[in-house]
């Protein structure tokens, strides 16, 4: 995979926090060494966070999907022949966070699908609703971007999934 670089005012990708566009690339003194950092501002919550170039890959970092992509992420969310995780909840949360954390889109659809599929059968702890949330908005937000829809639209089909 290629290193993409970023330039001012293109959106990208920060794992578990979502898509953000790179404000300004500056440079700062960091122990005597300057070091070029994304200015990136999270949309939504207007969040920033300064992220080194050099280890931009290393974060997870990444550009919004393409429109083939979003379409694979739908597929992700229609597909019912998986195995639900029979694992104590604790467990599951904590293996949904790491899936979350990667900051691919296709895992973050996986665990907003196995979510709720889980929550058909039993009600979810406080943690995986909050989680199912998350993983939602994460998907809405970029899906939307990636295929030029309205968020509204975009969150109407995943529920349109699950209905």
């Amino acid at each position: 995979m290629e290193t993409v670089v970023f330039t001012e005012g293109d959106m990208a990708v920060y794992p578990a926090h979502g898509v953000g566009v790179i404000k300004k690339i500056e440079t700062q003194q960091v122990a005597g060494v300057d070091q070029t950092f994304y200015v990136l501002e999270i949309l939504g919550n207007s969040m920033r966070i300064m992220i080194p170039t050099t280890s931009s890959e290393n974060v997870g970092l990444r550009s919004i999907v393409n429109k083939k992509e979003a379409s694979e992420v739908l597929n992700i969310l229609r597909d019912r022949a998986i195995e639900i995780d029979s694992q104590t909840w604790n467990r599951r949360y904590r293996e949904y966070m790491e899936k979350i954390k990667t900051g691919s889109i296709f895992e973050v659809a996986a665990v907003l699908r196995d979510l709720f599929l889980l929550s058909v059968d039993k009600d979810l702890s406080y943690g995986e609703r909050k989680m199912l949330d998350t993983a939602k908005g994460l998907l809405v937000k970029e899906l939307s971007i990636a295929q030029d829809v309205e968020e509204d639209k975009i969150s109407k089909k995943i529920e349109k999934i699950f209905s």
